[in-house]
Formats: structure tokens, sequence, C-alpha cells
């Protein structure tokens, strides 16, 4: 997925409040050498579990990052993640697209007109 490929202002918006986070930057770049699954991707990045699954969810919203659910040699269920096949070049023009066909409104200017009615 890239921008040009015609994301949405909303994809976009939310695919750059994703990345805005430390973290889940780490995930994305540790992602980027292969598929891990969650216990082993905990501790590669230093986080507990529960706040990695909270990183998670907000990458795979996003569209970023990519979960399935596996079974072990030993029966055990696992959890693997991987990075999807995504491209963000932002140029002016590209988010001047994005822009375009945003429907959230804009939290500075106040409520949308749909909103006022």
């Amino acid at each position: 997925m890239t921008v040009a490929d015609g994301v949405t202002g909303d994809q976009l918006v939310e695919m750059l409040a994703a990345l805005a986070n430390p973290i889940r930057l780490r995930i994305v770049a540790t992602l980027a050498g292969g598929r891990d699954y969650v216990s082993h991707l905990a501790r590669e990045i230093g986080v507990s579990r529960p706040l990695l699954h909270m990183h998670l969810q907000r990458l795979e919203a996003a569209g970023l990052v990519t979960g399935s659910l596996e079974l072990s040699d030993d029966g055990k269920a696992m959890k693997y993640y991987e990075v999807t096949d995504f491209d963000l070049r932002l140029t002016a023009s590209a988010v001047s697209r994005a822009v375009a066909t945003l429907t959230s409104p804009d939290p500075n200017k106040g409520p949308s007109r749909k909103e006022q009615t």
C-alpha cells in the first residue's frame, strides 16, 4: 500500500499516528527483519506482552502489520506478526490528494458543517 495507490486521508492519518510512537517504530523495524511471535518480540523490544499487544493492535488497525495464529510443534497456540507491504512516500502532492478524501473533521477548526446541523 502506498500513498500513490490511493490511500485515503483517513488511512494516512491512522498510519502516521500509529508510526508516531518510538515503541511502534521499534516493532516495525524489528518485524522488517522477518516475522516473529509475540513472546520473542516482547523480549527483543524489551516491553511486556500486554504493552506489546496494545501497540500491535494499533499497528494492525492501521494496516501496517498483520497477525496470524499458528500451532507450534508441541501444540501451543502462538501469535505471529509480520510487516505488511506498505510504502509511505510523503510528497506535498500525495498529501494534497489524501487530504481531499478526509472524512474526519480537523480538530483545530471545530465541528464540521455536518456536525453543526
